[in-house]
C-alpha cells in the first residue's frame, strides 16, 4: 500500500495544485496559454515626391516611415510613389470614384480636394488636431478647411519668386526688374544678346501657369479670381485686364522669351539651362532650390542667383507673392478601426519640429508648422527666399490651386497652346469662360436650393 502511493500519490497531489492554479489564473482574468497578439495592419502610402529635387524630401520621409514601422511591427506601410499628373489627375480622381483609393496620400489642399470633401472621401481630422494639440502649430491651415474641418494636414509650404542670374544681369548692366516695363526691357537685351530670358519647362503643364497668374494677378488685382471661383454669373475671363495679361504672355512668346519647344521641356533640363547661363531667368517654386547647387550646377552657382518677387505692373505697384502652404497629406474616409489607429500615429510622426527642422535644412523646403530654424545654416538662396517672404505684405494661393478642377484643367490646356503658338489670348479666355459657364451650370443643378455650394475657406 506504501508503495502504490509512492508510486501514484504524487500524481494525484500534482493535478489538485494544477487544478487550483487554473482556477486563480481565471480567476484573475488572464489567458493561461499565450498572450493576445497586437493585430497586423497593413497601410498604403501613396506620394510623389520622385522627381530629381524631390530626393532629399523622398529620403525624410522613407525615414519617418522605416522609424515608425520599427517601433509598431504590427504594422506594414506599402509606400509608393507616382508621377504627381498622373496621381493627382487621373489615378486619384478614379479611386475617388469608386472609394478605393489608398489610406493615406500625398494631395494638393484648396479647390483640388473639395469635390473629394463634398462626397465625403476624405477623413475628417478635426477631432486628430485638436487631440494632438496641432491646431496652433501650423502656419495656415485654411487650404484644408472647409465648413470649420480640417481634412488634410500640409507638410510643406512654399514660394514662387523670380529667380535670376546675378552675373549675367552685370555683365548687361541690366537692373533686376521691378516692374513689368523693366522686365520687358531686360527681355529685349537679353534675346538680343543670345540669351533666352526664361528657363522654363512645361512638360508637366503647370509651370506655365506661373507667368499666367502673376500676370492676371497684376493686371486685375486678387479680387477677381476670387469671385468667379466661387461661380459669380456676373463675372467673366473674358474681361479687358484678362485679355491685358494673356496679350502680354503672347508678347514674350513671341518675342523668344521662352525655349522652343517649352512644351516639351522637363523641369530638370530648363534648371541646366538656367545653372548654365544659357537663360538669364527662372520662375518656379522654392522646392528647385536644391538642384541650384547639386553636382550638376557650376561650382558656387548659388552665389549667382538673385531672388525677387515678380515685378509689379507700375512702380511701387503691388508685388504680392504666390505660394502657400498646398502640399500636404490626406487620409481615405474608408479607414476601419484598427488602420485609424495605425494612420494617426504614423501621422504624428510625420507632424513634429525634428521632421519640419530637417524639412528646412536638407530639403530646403519652407516648413509648414511654426518651427525655429536658423536661415543662415540653409545657403544664400533659400535665405533670400525667407527675406523676400518676410517683406512682403501679400500673397495669394496659385491659380491652378483655387481654379475648379475642371476649370484648371482647360487653364492648363490653354497656356500649353499658347506656348505653342496655337491659341490667342481671345480663344484661350474663351475656352476657360465656356468650361467655367458649363461647370457652374453643373453644380448648380445638382444642388436642391440652386446656389453654387462653394466652399468659402
Amino acid at each position: 500500500m506504501k508503495k502504490w502511493f509512492l508510486n501514484w500519490g504524487w500524481i494525484a497531489v500534482y493535478a489538485v495544485v494544477l487544478a487550483i492554479s487554473v482556477l486563480i489564473i481565471a480567476a484573475d482574468g488572464h489567458e493561461p496559454i499565450e498572450e493576445k497578439q497586437a493585430e497586423k495592419v497593413t497601410i498604403t502610402f501613396r506620394h510623389f515626391w520622385i522627381k530629381e529635387h524631390d530626393r532629399q524630401m523622398l529620403d525624410i520621409v522613407e525615414d519617418v516611415v522605416a522609424k515608425f514601422q520599427e517601433t509598431h511591427p504590427n504594422v506594414k506601410v506599402n509606400f509608393e510613389g507616382m508621377d504627381q499628373t498622373v496621381h493627382r489627375e487621373q489615378k486619384l480622381k478614379s479611386e475617388m470614384v469608386t472609394g478605393t483609393p489608398p489610406d493615406m496620400f500625398v494631395l494638393f489642399g484648396g479647390a483640388e480636394i473639395e469635390p473629394y470633401v463634398r462626397s465625403s472621401r476624405l477623413m475628417d481630422l478635426t477631432e486628430f488636431v485638436q487631440e494632438n494639440g496641432l491646431k496652433q502649430e501650423f502656419q495656415d491651415l485654411h487650404l484644408w478647411t472647409f465648413d470649420n474641418h480640417i481634412y488634410g494636414l500640409p507638410i510643406e509650404g512654399n514660394a514662387e519668386p523670380l529667380f535670376y542670374n546675378k552675373e549675367i544681369f552685370r555683365e548687361l548692366e541690366l537692373e533686376p526688374p521691378q516692374t513689368l516695363e523693366d522686365l520687358n526691357e531686360a527681355i529685349r537685351v537679353l534675346t538680343a544678346h543670345q540669351i533666352t530670358p526664361f528657363a522654363l519647362g512645361n512638360e508637366e503643364r503647370w509651370p506655365a501657369a506661373i507667368f499666367a497668374h502673376y500676370l492676371m494677378d497684376r493686371y486685375a488685382g486678387p479680387g477677381l479670381i476670387e469671385e468667379l471661383v466661387q461661380g459669380d454669373e456676373s463675372l467673366s475671363f473674358q474681361n479687358p485686364s484678362y485679355w491685358k495679361a494673356f496679350k502680354q504672355l503672347k508678347t514674350w512668346i513671341d518675342e523668344g522669351a521662352f525655349y522652343e519647344p517649352a512644351n516639351d521641356l522637363s523641369t530638370e533640363e530648363a534648371i541646366e539651362r538656367f545653372t548654365s547661363g544659357e537663360a538669364a531667368m527662372y520662375l518656379n517654386g522654392s522646392w528647385d532650390i536644391n538642384l541650384f547647387h547639386n553636382e550638376k550646377a557650376p561650382a558656387g552657382f548659388q552665389n549667382q542667383v538673385g531672388v525677387l518677387p515678380f515685378p509689379s505692373q507700375t512702380k511701387g505697384g503691388n508685388q504680392s507673392i504666390a505660394g502657400g502652404y498646398t502640399i500636404g497629406i490626406g487620409l481615405s474616409s474608408n479607414l476601419e478601426e484598427a488602420k485609424w489607429e495605425a494612420a494617426q500615429e504614423l501621422l504624428k510622426a510625420f507632424y513634429t519640429e525634428d521632421v519640419q527642422r530637417r524639412i528646412v535644412y536638407e530639403a530646403l523646403r519652407i516648413p509648414s508648422m511654426k518651427i525655429t530654424y536658423d536661415s543662415e545654416k540653409t545657403g544664400p538662396v533659400f535665405a533670400q527666399v525667407v527675406e523676400m517672404m518676410e517683406r512682403s505684405s501679400q500673397s495669394f494661393v496659385p491659380y491652378d490651386n483655387v481654379l475648379p478642377p475642371e476649370v484648371n484643367k482647360t487653364f492648363l490646356k490653354v497656356l500649353e497652346e499658347m506656348i505653342g503658338k496655337q491659341a490667342t489670348p481671345d480663344e484661350a479666355l474663351e475656352q476657360i469662360e465656356q468650361t467655367s459657364k458649363e461647370y457652374w451650370q453643373l453644380r448648380r443643378s445638382s444642388l436642391p436650393d440652386g446656389t453654387t455650394g462653394g466652399a468659402r475657406w
